[in-house]
């Protein structure tokens, strides 16, 4: 979530996750890749709240390619993995579309 540090970036998105699901406006999915697919794998800190999310049917989509060159292929614990167009057709059915 932005370019702060990586505590920072874990809290803020933490809170945002929380909010989320605390109001019930959920996105329909929500896509990781470059540095973004390290939420999804073992030893995130943000694993139990994108498991919430995903128990209330919000799509979480990983990018195969960035889990590759990362190395993270067999740490995936939530989500699915998917490629590039998984994530452009999850963005192309979104009324709209929110980077962090």
């Amino acid at each position: 979530m932005g370019s702060a540090d990586a505590a920072l970036q874990h809290k803020l998105l933490d809170i945002y996750l929380r909010l989320l699901l605390e109001n019930g406006s959920l996105p329909a999915a929500i896509c990781f890749y470059t540095d973004g697919v390290k939420l999804v794998v073992e030893g995130s800190p943000l694993l139990e709240r994108l498991s919430q999310i995903e128990q209330r049917g919000v799509r979480l989509i990983i990018c195969s390619t960035c889990l590759n060159y990362f190395g993270l292929t067999e740490k995936v614990r939530v989500g699915i993995v998917g490629g590039m167009p998984d994530i452009l057709e999850a963005q192309t059915r979104a009324g709209k579309v929110i980077t962090l």
